[in-house]
């Protein structure tokens, strides 16, 4: 028998679907948070339960937007892919080297994590900066979809390796980079950014298994309250125009870099 905060968690997770069906993102950022300081899940075991209720929702996501013609399957290969690599090798090998306090100054460290975080938000407020701006007119020319490889696979292997380093909040980066440099339109961005969340997250449970006693009373509850919230977002984003999903998320995330700054420097 669950107590009230489990059931407060419940409501909340539709949030988390409302967000992903949305804007595409920002699953992570919601899920873990409620997990923790709702229904009061240890952290570790919060970023598993995670990866299964945004990745279910988003594979949800990635069917309904391929219905709908929204998914550019050649950019989640040439862009998915690598950015899957970067996260596995980021976390497998790369973290581990890392020291658990850096110094600044005489007497002054701040933890890996910490750290982190701190770069982590300041590329969310870069991001958000660009996407709240009006964009200039582009030539006919320059408007065209990128899908050569080069581009896509490098910017695949920058976005993994960060995504890996934060341990979530892929779909805010991977989506500036789809609007801004493969110059896919915002909703085909959400579409392609939904698919490529639901691979790496669903893989990344795969590995947890393993590693926690998982309570699937929890996180397949979430998932079904999740994916309900999912249809409404996407219902919602098909009343709003590609400018104004742009600057929607745009805000949410620079609301959220200035509140994981507050958090960690305060």
């Amino acid at each position: 028998m669950h107590d009230i905060h489990f059931y407060i968690g419940l409501i909340l997770a539709l949030f988390i679907g409302v967000t992903l069906g949305l804007i595409g993102s920002g699953g992570s950022i919601l899920t873990v948070p409620i997990l923790v300081y709702v229904v009061g899940i240890d952290p570790l075991i919060a970023t598993a339960y995670s990866l299964f209720i945004v990745g279910s929702t988003s594979a949800v996501g990635s069917v309904r937007n391929t219905l709908d013609k929204n998914v550019n399957f050649k950019i989640v290969l040439l862009f998915g892919i690598p950015s899957l690599l970067a996260v596995f090798f980021t976390r497998s090998q790369l973290l581990p080297l890392l020291p658990d306090a850096f110094t600044l100054s005489n007497n002054v460290s701040i933890s890996k994590s910490k750290l982190i975080m701190i770069i982590f938000a300041i590329v969310m407020f870069a991001a958000s900066s660009k996407m709240i701006k009006k964009p200039r007119q582009k030539n006919l020319s320059t408007n065209q979809i990128v899908t050569s490889a080069t581009p896509l696979i490098t910017q695949g292997l920058l976005i993994g390796t960060v995504s890996g380093l934060v341990g979530a909040g892929g779909g805010f980066l991977i989506i500036p980079v789809l609007v801004f440099f493969a110059n896919l339109p915002m909703k085909q961005a959400i579409g392609t950014s939904l698919t490529i969340i639901a691979i790496q997250c669903l893989i990344g449970f795969t590995g947890d298994l393993s590693q926690h006693d998982i309570d699937w009373t929890i996180v397949l509850s979430f998932s079904a309250i999740s994916i309900i919230g999912l249809f409404i977002g996407n219902r919602l984003s098909k009343r709003i125009i590609d400018g104004s999903l742009r600057k929607i998320f745009g805000w949410f995330i620079l609301v959220m870099s200035l509140y994981i700054l507050f958090k960690e420097l305060l």
